[in-house]
């Protein structure tokens, strides 16, 4: 139920500044209504933040104030308790046979490994792991999330910094010594042997040639060797491949330039290469690629897009090239694969807010629309997560208005898979919250949505519930408003007819 206090409580730190002086007895009530007293509701908590970053792409200042906020409470509960963390009964020690040693929570410890965690992060499913052993898993080729099995819309990996510090705070609390973030490796001085240098100090000579037979053939070769390993990855652009296919980009021979494409592609899961690519100038032609190549070439210069984009400046350099209506084109009129690597590219580039008004003047939402009502529902999902990202947005709100969106989402509300419908759920609530927000709020209401908002409180994902709850919250005080305003017609009418009876009389 709404709570004036908590609202007020949590209005007043919102802004205020990291540093700035906080009354404990605020953040005790907030500690006690949020129910955030133990490790556990905390982690809960920060892990439940970051997925909701993930999900829908909240802008940053909305999160780190949301992150600062929750800082501060965690601040305070250790304050109040400095003993939490502590084993508080026998069973949460194991012995080593000369040591009694607490057990490490579950929450603490990654899920791949089972090990506690000095750098665990969280990807695009909101799961935190271990930065080592996922990002061992992603440049293994795997593009979900180990645990849930979801597929993963982007492959960035944001710091967890509250659960590092309450995992800090165990350790303290337990003896042990904290576990300490692995320095970033040195680069290798080299990562193939002389044989295989000299191999690709060759094929890079013939990408120079003039033959384009040549051209074509060693193109391929890199190709290839691009995707076997991240060993070839690191030797091509020590080597100075990266240049030379950019520029073969431009070639009007359509197979050798499928060809560079996807060799950028296969270079760029190496982190480190994905600022070579960049720097050498690589986006204007990548986005050439995306135009006017083969629908292959189109397809995985479309999935090179998004693999830079997982820096988040690229993200910007991106968004200026102009690639934003090429990958709306892809996905008007690509293959399946091609719709599918365009909506990933376009997901990953509009988390970036400046990018989000050039997706809606490009015309994304009527082709997500068009997608989102398809008999086949292939692209439901990807349709369903752009359109959460891009409804924060001015511009898209109004576009989705304009095309009847309501009745769509109140159906995914109700019949869609858990995701598919917080995702619903989140773009509906944009909607309900905008300039036009009564029509919008009429309009789920003839559709019935109350019911279908009512099961997703009660059995959605957590995220679902949390937009159900705030839907049903501003459904109920629409359904109040108007039956006040019926009640003041009716009582007016009533009145007036009285005044004819008299003035009859």
């Amino acid at each position: 139920m709404p709570d004036a206090e908590l609202y007020g409580d949590i209005a007043f730190l919102y802004d205020k500044a990291s540093d700035s002086y906080v009354d404990p007895e605020i953040l005790g009530r907030l500690a006690a209504k949020l129910q955030l007293s133990t490790i556990s509701d905390l982690t809960q908590e920060s892990l439940a933040l970051h997925e909701m970053v993930a999900a829908s792409g909240d802008p940053e200042q909305s999160i780190e104030k949301m992150s600062m906020l929750l800082k501060k409470i965690k601040e305070y509960v250790q304050t109040q308790n400095p003993e939490m963390g502590t084993p508080s009964n026998p069973k949460s020690l194991f012995s080593d046979g000369k040591h009694q040693v607490p057990l490490i929570p579950d929450d603490f410890r990654c899920p791949i490994s089972l090990e506690l965690m000095r750098d665990p992060v969280i990807v695009a499913t909101g799961q935190t792991y271990e930065r080592a052993c996922i990002k061992k898993w992603i440049d293994a080729g795997h593009d979900t999330c180990p645990k849930t099995q979801q597929k993963l819309p982007n492959t960035t990996l944001t710091p967890n910094f509250v659960l590092r510090s309450l995992i800090a705070q165990w350790c303290e609390a337990n003896g042990i010594d904290p576990p300490r973030c692995p320095s970033k490796p040195s680069k290798p001085s080299s990562a193939c042997s002389p044989a295989e240098r000299a191999n690709i100090d060759a094929l890079i000579c013939k990408l120079s040639s003039p033959n384009i037979d040549d051209q074509r053939s060693a193109a391929g070769d890199i190709r290839l060797l691009a995707k076997r390993n991240a060993d070839n990855r690191i030797c091509i652009a020590e080597a100075g491949a990266i240049p030379v296919l950019v520029n073969l980009l431009s070639t009007t021979d359509l197979r050798t330039q499928e060809h560079a494409v996807t060799a950028l592609l296969n270079l760029s899961i190496y982190e480190d290469n994905k600022g070579i690519i960049i720097s050498s100038g690589a986006v204007p032609g990548i986005v050439h690629v995306l135009r006017s190549g083969s629908m292959e070439a189109r397809e995985n210069a479309a999935a090179t897009l998004f693999s830079l984009s997982v820096v988040d400046e690229n993200k910007i350099t991106i968004g200026a090239s102009g690639a934003i209506p090429a990958l709306v084109s892809l996905l008007n009129e690509g293959s399946q694969r091609g719709k599918k690597d365009a909506a990933t590219a376009l997901f990953n580039l509009c988390i970036y807010q400046g990018n989000k008004g050039r997706a809606v003047r490009a015309g994304v939402v009527p082709t997500l629309m068009m997608l989102l009502t398809e008999p086949a529902g292939l692209m439901v999902d990807e349709a369903l997560a752009i359109l959460a990202i891009l409804s924060s947005h001015a511009e898209c709100k109004a576009a989705i208005g304009a095309l009847q969106a309501v009745p769509v989402l109140v159906e995914v509300i109700s019949s869609g898979s858990p995701r598919n419908k917080e995702n619903a759920a989140a773009v509906l609530l944009h909607l309900c919250t905008g300039e036009q927000q009564q029509q919008h709020l009429a309009e789920a209401q003839e559709c019935s949505v109350m019911g279908a908002l009512l099961e997703l409180a009660s059995s959605g994902t957590d995220r679902g519930k949390r937009k159900a709850m705030q839907l049903l919250y501003r459904m109920t005080r629409f359904i109040e408003q108007q039956s006040q305003a019926q009640a003041q017609v009716q009582a007016q009418a009533q009145t007036d007819q009285s005044s004819t009876t008299v003035s009859d009389a």
